[in-house]
């Protein structure tokens, strides 16, 4: 039912717009106010903070399903889902539930601010820094995030900087910053090769007082919620690859089973039949895996291994997919005709983003070395 939801939305509202978001670079504010409408920016919100109360599995399918007509809007409802709204509700004192999810569910982007120049893979190098009050009731914030998805539409960053310098890794703190605190500045999107739609700007912090009330959990525990949350977050991300593959086909096989060569239809040369048989094979063992990360997820079940396998997979048969679809389309594939060049240049940063394929390979390492002492 919510997969079948997403996907009508998608094709009846979303799909009209995707071409010209790709080319402005923004996504525009009717497809955003469509995803709050429609319950899709507050999936695992309880209704009474005004969510719809489903679970981690039903946000990774409405995940897929957008991706599946343009992975940018579906990368804006996976990090406001998977990482803002869950963290709030796993580590958000009750004030700070009680002030955020009923916003974050019916008009309020979210954004993940972590990443700054010198700490992308090394996350927790950063330089951002929250400076007490003599008495403690608020705290100063001075930095500069790069790479900030939802960064231009948020109304609300989750934001994680340094509290005690000197502890290292154990002083960072996360806090919810409203986005018009005096001091928030937006900088211009960067430009990008995929998932143009999607606004990636550098957000600076300059004196911004932020109350005590605002910290996100306990101050110091910072890099624990943000460990935690990515290792979900990794899931939403291959959820968000598996729609790219899908999407490839929807492109691709239609074609191929109605343009002729040589007497025959291009899906039915053997040739071709391999081909694509193979990547539909690919692409649902990815699905297996993604979903049955989920599953362990909510089971209470250690899945970290699992959910990074998910996202290195899923974000390998991705990119497989992109390309072939390429190929079977043939010159028309190497055009804007179809959107299949769209996703050949959205589906690459999924093995960058929210940890690198070469971090999955150190964590699943990591846990198969744990497996056999």
């Amino acid at each position: 039912m919510v997969r079948d939801a997403a996907r009508a939305w998608a094709d009846a509202e979303l799909r009209p717009h995707v071409r010209a978001m790709d080319d402005e670079g923004r996504t525009r504010p009717e497809v955003i106010r469509g995803l709050f409408e429609h319950g899709f920016m507050g999936m695992e919100i309880p209704e009474e903070r005004g969510g719809s109360g489903l679970n981690f599995t039903s946000a990774c399918l409405v995940v897929e399903e957008l991706s599946r007509v343009d992975p940018s809007v579906s990368i804006l409802v996976d990090i406001h889902n998977t990482l803002t709204n869950n963290a709030v509700r796993f580590w958000g004192s009750e004030g700070l539930q009680e002030k955020w999810l009923p916003r974050l569910a019916a008009d309020c982007v979210s954004s993940f601010a972590l990443s700054e120049a010198g700490s992308g893979t090394d996350a927790f190098a950063m330089k951002t820094t929250a400076t007490a009050s003599s008495d403690r009731s608020y705290y100063t914030l001075n930095g500069e995030k790069l790479w900030i998805s939802n960064s231009r539409e948020a109304g609300v960053f989750l934001v994680f900087a340094n509290a005690d310098p000197s502890k290292g890794h154990r002083g960072i703190t996360a806090f919810m910053v409203d986005a018009t605190s005096e001091g928030v500045r937006v900088g211009k999107p960067e430009k990008k090769l995929g998932l143009r739609a999607s606004s990636t700007c550098p957000v600076v912090f300059d004196d911004v007082e932020v109350d005590a009330a605002d910290v996100l959990g306990e101050v110091g525990l910072g890099y624990k919620y943000c460990i935690n949350i990515l290792n979900e977050g990794r899931i939403g991300i291959a959820s968000q690859q598996i729609g790219i593959a899908k999407g490839c086909f929807d492109i691709a096989m239609p074609y191929m089973n109605d343009r002729t060569q040589f007497g025959t239809k291009i899906a039915d040369f053997q040739g071709m039949e391999h081909q694509y048989a193979q990547i539909a094979t690919e692409i649902h063992a990815a699905e297996v895996m993604t979903y049955n990360a989920c599953r362990m997820k909510e089971a209470g079940i250690p899945f970290v291994k699992e959910a990074s396998m998910a996202k290195l997979y899923a974000s390998q048969v991705a990119e497989r997919a992109a390309s072939k679809s390429i190929e079977w389309l043939g010159g028309v594939g190497f055009t804007q005709e179809l959107l299949a060049e769209k996703f050949f240049r959205d589906c690459k940063v999924g093995s960058i983003y929210e940890g690198t394929s070469n971090i999955q390979l150190q964590t699943i390492a990591k846990r198969i070395k744990e497996d056999y002492r």
